[in-house]
């Protein structure tokens, strides 16, 4: 039984229709520290109990993990849920901290049967290229992706870290249903040309760590003195040393915007990222990720908040005082290519 609180919308012209708040499930087996089965397993029922329709993992998450995590809860809620999983990051059995990126037929085709294995199903609803190889045209890697489609093995396409002129070039291919990158309070480079291209393409976006990795939440202040040993945020610019500290700063005025709200810190950057839909005319659905059932009664509760113009404002100039990069290494992102 659920007490759906959220509206939808809907990805893309043709695509399903979902909660405009989805849940990002990489922290349930990898990236962010210790984990916490069953907590996970308590956040994936009271997110659907709340609207929560759209689930995203990868196959690089824990090197298929994540997916198996996921399996028996998809299971459960087959017809409830929208599965999202990804595409492209290839691992090397020699050394499993590597990410190679690959486009190529003959791997999309080996990841998309291994990704139904692992999740135990028939079809994938959205099936993203997770990050772009740029030796590989795109045409030819959406073509491929389009006869999954026409396979029925794969429903929807989806991209990942895209340019707007990759996202048009692949529109030509087939339709595309959702770009998924990067956007928040810290992260605002793809509204230059990525954003524009998806809303004249009737393309839903799906902002993923909206939060900023959990620093817009003010839940940590220095990823290399807050966070355990095995969290990635440790290796990330924004999160360390002098970046760290001059990034803390810019939250002063999101906790002023919050406490005009009774809210969290993290709700205000959640809302602000909710009101992108209104602001660029397009659909947006954010996926923050938690593993705690509070913390995601707390993120949708942010879909309720209303922010002003003068709240908007107070926020607007953020984004251009961040120091440090998203990742140290930018080329695997659409501003890298831009």
């Amino acid at each position: 039984m659920t007490d759906h609180t959220l509206p939808t919308a809907r990805l893309g012209d043709g695509g399903p229709e979902v909660g405009v708040q989805g849940l990002g499930c990489m922290g349930m087996s990898f990236a962010y520290g210790p984990t916490d089965a069953d907590a996970s397993r308590a956040t994936l029922e009271r997110a659907l109990a709340l609207g929560v329709t759209l689930y995203d993992t990868a196959d690089a998450y824990g090197a298929g993990e994540n997916e198996r995590f996921l399996s028996p809860f998809f299971k459960a809620h087959r017809d409830e849920v929208v599965i999202a999983t990804k595409f492209a990051l290839s691992i090397p059995p020699d050394d499993p901290t590597k990410r190679i990126i690959r486009n190529d037929e003959p791997y999309i085709r080996q990841a998309v049967e291994a990704s139904l294995r692992r999740l135990d199903v028939d079809v994938i609803d959205l099936y993203y290229m997770h990050r772009r190889d740029p030796d590989v045209p795109i045409e030819e890697t959406v073509a491929v992706m389009a006869d999954l489609v026409r396979e029925g093995k794969v429903k929807h396409l989806g991209l990942s870290e895209v340019t707007g002129d990759e996202l048009r070039a692949a529109q030509g291919v087939h339709p595309i249903a959702a770009v998924q990158s990067e956007w928040s309070l810290f992260s605002r480079d793809i509204e230059a040309g990525v954003v524009p291209a998806a809303r004249e393409l009737g393309v839903a976006l799906v902002p993923y760590s909206p939060l900023g990795r959990g620093f817009l939440t003010g839940s940590f202040a220095d990823a290399e003195k807050d966070l355990t040993a095995g969290d990635f945020r440790r290796q990330q610019p924004r999160f360390t040393g002098d970046n760290a500290t001059a990034n803390a700063a810019l939250l002063a005025p999101v906790r002023t915007v919050a406490e005009a709200h009774g809210a969290t810190l993290g709700q205000i950057a959640l809302a602000w990222a909710q009101q992108r839909a209104r602001v660029h005319g397009l659909p947006v659905i954010p996926i923050p990720g938690t593993r705690k059932p509070a913390r995601v009664e707390e993120n949708t509760a942010a879909t309720r908040i209303v922010l002003t113009e003068e709240e908007l404002s107070l926020l607007e100039p953020i984004a251009g005082k961040v120091a440090g990069d998203r990742y140290a290494d930018m080329t695997f992102t659409s501003a890298g290519r831009e």
